[in-house]
């Protein structure tokens, strides 16, 4: 089972290879990926400067090409596309139709991984990606149970991929239309749900306030910690209501610890640690954590348990300090 890390800049990729990742991903300065922000993603030269360190260490590097080509300029996305291959991506992860034909034609002997966004969630739909363009894995969304995800392991022999920690969406994945009505961005392109340029902290009256292109998203006293600038984790107060509350998402991260053993069991290849735009220190603790856990799984699969203080490690770096289990969980359809 792979532990495959996110790395939003090279501080970062060190960060994952030291703290044990077998795989990272990371992507291209510009909108090719989902995570644009300013700050963030690597340079042509950085890039093969990360490609180098990531194969003296042995590990992987997974290339996210996976947010939706503008008509009439295209070439962008095609040139991330030929300089992965260029400096030896292991994969490239993306969603986009006219893309993975790209791929297909330009560079068959690159593995190509169906990016989350691309929001596939039975086994016809994998299958027929397979057929079509030869994909070898699959990221699945956060939206489906345990129960489908061994459905789809059962109808497939494509190579399955789940989010096993990290920030949660309501949203169809990466496609966030609360976003792109507040900011009038895609959020598929402009860097997720949160584009840095309409992030605004200000003080009032000694409260911190958070806006998101100058819609108030949350309101928090000096003792509470400052929640991430999104629409759908943000406080209101409803129309007869007297006290702000959190309306449609509390802040809250999926950690999946619990489930491993069952992850591996649904015949899951490869966990993925959510947040490239998150510090490296976040990278190195929770990777850290995972690659515990996964050695021990893999020692003695029937023996497996968690230990504490990695849930306590884990729950410091989460939204809200608080975690779920998500919709791995449920019993319902």
């Amino acid at each position: 089972m792979e532990l495959l890390c996110p790395a939003g800049n090279m501080a970062s990729l060190k960060a994952a290879i030291n703290a044990g990742a077998d795989a990272v991903y990371l992507g291209v300065k510009d909108n090719t990926n989902a995570r644009s922000f300013a700050g963030l993603n690597f340079t042509p030269d950085t890039l093969k400067d990360a490609a180098k360190l990531l194969r003296r260490s042995g590990k992987k590097m997974y290339l996210a090409i996976n947010t939706f080509a503008q008509t009439g300029v295209e070439q962008r996305w095609h040139d991330a596309i030929d300089a992965a291959a260029d400096y030896g991506a292991d994969a490239l992860i993306m969603a986009d139709l006219s893309l993975l034909d790209y791929a297909t034609t330009h560079h068959p002997q690159v593995p190509l991984h169906l990016s989350v966004q691309a929001s596939v969630s039975n086994a016809t739909a994998l299958n027929f990606y397979q057929q079509q363009f030869n994909i070898r894995r699959a990221v699945l969304p956060r939206v489906l149970s345990l129960q489908q995800i061994k459905d789809i392991s059962r109808q497939t022999d494509v190579e399955l991929e789940v989010f096993a920690f990290g920030s949660l969406c309501i949203m169809a994945e990466g496609r966030c239309q609360l976003s792109s009505y507040v900011t009038g961005e895609s959020p598929n392109r402009g860097g997720s749900c949160s584009p840095a340029k309409y992030v605004r902290w200000q003080e009032c009256q000694g409260d911190h306030q958070t806006r998101l292109n100058n819609v108030l998203v949350d309101s928090t006293a000096e003792h509470e910690t400052i929640g991430y600038p999104v629409i759908c984790k943000g406080r209101y107060i409803a129309e007869h209501g007297e006290q702000p509350e959190f309306m449609l998402e509390s802040p809250t991260s999926l950690s999946t610890l619990e489930l491993l053993p069952e992850l591996a069991r649904a015949g899951v290849n490869s966990l993925k640690i959510e947040g490239r735009q998150r510090s490296p220190a976040y990278v190195s603790q929770v990777t850290k954590v995972w690659r515990q856990a996964v050695d021990r799984y893999l020692a003695a699969p029937e023996q497996f348990f968690t230990e504490a203080h990695w849930h306590e490690a884990l729950r410091k770096v989460s939204e809200g300090q608080v975690t779920t289990l998500g919709a791995y969980d449920r019993s319902w359809q």
